[in-house]
């Protein structure tokens, strides 16, 4: 399966396990800002960490299938500002706001809305930032082990490894 019909069944696939996991909740994204309830870095940690793992085995089977886009450290910087900033004052990430969406919560559109505006107003200013904060810290295509000049196991076995100590000491301390 390839093109749109895998974007729509992988997508599909993904918000029924945000459902399932119930990370799709208010009370469940609030409660990871406030560091009481871990379901949601639990959830997404699970999934970074598997697909780490599947890419890099995929590519060492020869497959092409990801696209690294260019690294530039000023688009990153605001981008990760906003989402910060965004997430708690939703109280939904955006992933989670159309789970919620469809799961009946109708407090989700005005983030929603806000992400619409939010990217129609970026397309109206991009022509101004395209050659300032756009190209600050520009580095291209680059993985974190093409920076560290190693293979990419190097990279994941250790990440895999902490993620997993990660997850068992957030579970053993109830969270």
């Amino acid at each position: 399966m390839s093109g749109p019909l895998s974007g729509i069944f992988y997508g599909a696939l993904f918000g029924i396990l945000l459902q399932k996991a119930r990370v799709s909740r208010y009370e469940k994204q609030v409660g990871c800002l406030r560091l009481l309830d871990m379901t949601v870095v639990k959830f997404m940690l699970s999934a970074v960490l598997t697909g780490m793992v599947a890419i890099c085995a995929l590519q060492g089977l020869g497959a092409d299938l990801i696209k690294v886009l260019p690294t530039v450290l000023g688009a990153n910087a605001v981008g990760g500002f906003l989402f910060g900033l965004g997430w708690p004052l939703l109280g939904y990430c955006p992933g989670t706001s159309f789970a919620a969406l469809g799961e009946g919560r109708y407090d989700a559109l005005s983030g929603m809305l806000g992400m619409l505006c939010g990217a129609a107003f970026f397309a109206e200013i991009f022509p101004a930032l395209e050659h300032n904060l756009l190209a600050w810290g520009f580095l291209g295509p680059l993985t974190l082990p093409q920076l560290l000049r190693v293979n990419a196991w190097a990279v994941v076995i250790p990440f895999v490894t902490g993620g997993i100590l990660f997850l068992r000491w957030i579970e053993r301390r109830g969270l």
